[in-house]
Formats: structure tokens, C-alpha cells, sequence
């Protein structure tokens, strides 16, 4: 097999019309412009199938940052962007879930502390109570008011 060549997209529009002028011979084409005959071949189905967009060459490139040559590839590019928030999404709620997790057991920690503290019978003093003490429910209302501590 024949050693290919470095070509620019210009040349690749000129070998494949030159091809397809002389009947899709990638052979002669081949030996004319000095690239391999299954690359003439690639290049005329790609420029039949896409147009010249389809002879750019975008190795090394993003798929993200380059234009869409087709529809599909245009649909694919969404999916990838849409997982990719889907992901970022995820990984907040994650982050948010476990943050909460952390703050109810620290606060809890605090509580069962001070109420330990009060059962021992051992002086406390205001600042050892903690402000975000777990009093949403009527019975824990009921156990501060019957300590003598406000229920805030």
C-alpha cells in the first residue's frame, strides 16, 4: 500500500472532483496526486455524503467546539452537552444531600450535649445551649418548658 501524504482541505475538494469527473477512478486519482487509493476512495464518499464540510480535517479538536456537519452529529453533540449537565445536577444535589446530612448531625450532637448536661443536673450557661436547638416538635417543646428553658 502507498504511503499517504499531508493534504489540505483545498486539495482534498480538487482530488475528489477530479474523481468524480472521471468516473469515481480512485486508482488513477491515486497515482496522480501521490495519496493512497482508499483515501480517494474515503474522500469521495465523504464529500458525496457531506458536502466539503465533510473533507475538513478536525482531528484534535473538541467535539463540543465544532460545528455540526449533519443533523445526527448535531443531535449527538446535544446529548453529550445535556449529559453533562445531568452530571453537574447530580453532583450538586449530592453535595447539597450531605452537606445537610453533616449540619443535622453536628446540630444534634450540640442538643443531645446540652440536654445531657441538663439531666446530669450541671450548671449551664446560655452559651452552651445551642441556637438551633431541634425544637419543631411538641414534645421536645414540651421538654425545654418543663427544664425552664425558653422554646425559641
Amino acid at each position: 500500500m502507498k504511503q499517504g501524504r499531508d493534504t489540505t482541505q483545498e486539495e482534498r475538494i480538487q482530488i475528489v472532483k477530479d474523481c468524480l469527473a472521471s468516473g469515481k477512478n480512485y486508482g488513477e486519482m491515486a497515482l496522480k496526486y501521490k495519496v493512497s487509493y482508499q483515501q480517494v476512495r474515503t474522500w469521495t464518499l465523504r464529500f458525496e455524503e457531506t458536502g466539503e464540510a465533510g473533507l475538513e480535517d478536525r482531528r484534535g479538536k473538541r467535539k463540543k467546539d465544532q460545528t455540526p456537519r449533519t443533523e445526527l452529529e448535531k443531535a449527538q453533540i446535544e446529548i453529550e452537552q445535556l449529559k453533562h449537565k445531568l452530571y453537574l445536577a447530580e453532583m450538586e444535589r449530592d453535595l447539597l444531600k450531605k452537606l445537610d446530612e453533616v449540619e443535622r448531625r453536628d446540630a444534634f450532637r450540640k442538643w443531645d450535649s446540652a440536654a445531657s448536661m441538663l439531666r446530669s443536673g450541671k450548671r449551664t450557661l446560655k452559651r452552651d445551649i445551642p441556637l438551633s436547638w431541634p425544637v419543631n416538635c411538641f414534645m421536645c417543646r414540651a421538654r425545654l418548658i418543663t427544664n425552664g428553658l425558653p422554646a425559641s
